[in-house]
């Protein structure tokens, strides 16, 4: 059973034409199955408005479509965000006769540079990602296992569900998982993927996982699940950023930034900046108004939500 996670950008309820809708929140999910093989869209219904919703559906994708309706700041913008994110594979689908000589310049040299350009076929696009998912490959039996929430319920005769991407590892039925940063252990009592029974769920798999001694409130939007012990939490990060070559703005102390990492949207206060070593490297200090959840070697999204125009800033080392 292979499971692809894709960002969908530039169009509200595009996803309609290609799959079947699901929760909606300021994110809205779709899903797509074929026998085995299933496709999560995610569209950031919220965007542009607020930018969280467009990190959150970047975040929890390998993958993304791109629709192409002008080229304004907020396609720009995107664009920027993808990047950031790491995403490496998509497509673009153009409308209003704009022609692909108009974007290959603004990718080149990118991370987004492979992104394949597509006629506007919902059809066309549902096939091809169903075929992209039956090439994708669980890494099962694994010990440790993480799961970042992005949705939670209280479901009667159920009790607590939540939603989420297994970013790493494998989590089986009955594992117990801290529920970070918080100090709350729960047990994972049922295992679903696509409305389907599952003992286990390994990487990449879109899950919803039943939950036992646990509060709603524990786990909400933004908690790690986890049993994996090399995962670390800090409130304050001396961190090396990279700007991308649009930033504008100098980073001073004082300023307040988000940081974006899995479900995260975490509010940053820079305590200090100083220039580093190479084009558009700094070092920074922050101070955040909550504990960050990650893995060492991870990558994550600076944000500053005052950007008059551009609202991504660049990305973060975390050590």
């Amino acid at each position: 059973m292979g499971n692809l996670t894709v960002a969908v950008l530039g169009a509200i309820d595009f996803s309609g034409g290609i799959g079947k809708k699901g929760t909606s929140t300021d994110i809205t999910l779709y899903d797509i199955k074929k026998g085995e093989d299933t496709v999560t869209l995610i569209e950031p219904t919220r965007y542009p408005e607020r930018l969280a919703p467009l990190f959150y559906a970047c975040a929890l994708s390998t993958k993304a479509i791109v629709v192409v309706n002008e080229l304004n700041a907020t396609f720009g913008e995107q664009l920027v965000m993808l990047q950031c994110s790491g995403i490496k594979s998509g497509y673009f689908v153009l409308r209003n006769y704009i022609p692909k000589e108009k974007i290959e310049p603004l990718i080149k040299g990118t991370p987004i540079e492979g992104f394949e350009f597509l006629n506007d076929d919902t059809n066309v696009l549902r096939e091809k990602l169903l075929a992209e998912a039956s090439q994708v490959k669980s890494v099962e039996g694994q010990t440790f296992g993480t799961v970042p929430v992005d949705h939670a319920f209280n479901v009667k005769g159920i009790g607590v569900v939540i939603l989420g991407v297994v970013v790493n590892g494998t989590v089986k039925k009955h594992a117990k998982l801290k529920a970070l940063p918080g100090q709350q252990v729960t047990e994972v009592r049922s295992i679903q993927k696509h409305d389907d029974d599952f003992e286990e769920a390994s990487t990449g798999d879109r899950v919803g996982f039943a939950l036992k001694n646990v509060e709603i409130n524990a786990v909400e939007r933004g908690v790690i699940l986890t049993n994996d012990p090399t995962i670390k939490t800090s409130d304050k990060l001396q961190i090396n950023a990279s700007l991308v070559k649009y930033w504008q703005s100098p980073i001073k102390a004082g300023m307040v930034m988000h940081i974006g990492h899995w479900t995260q949207f975490v509010t940053a206060k820079v305590e200090a900046a100083s220039e580093s070593k190479g084009l558009r490297k700094i070092t920074l200090t922050l101070t955040l108004d909550k504990p960050l959840v990650y893995s060492p070697g991870d990558q994550a999204v600076l944000m500053y939500l005052e950007g008059p125009k551009l609202r991504v800033a660049g990305t973060i080392e975390l050590s």
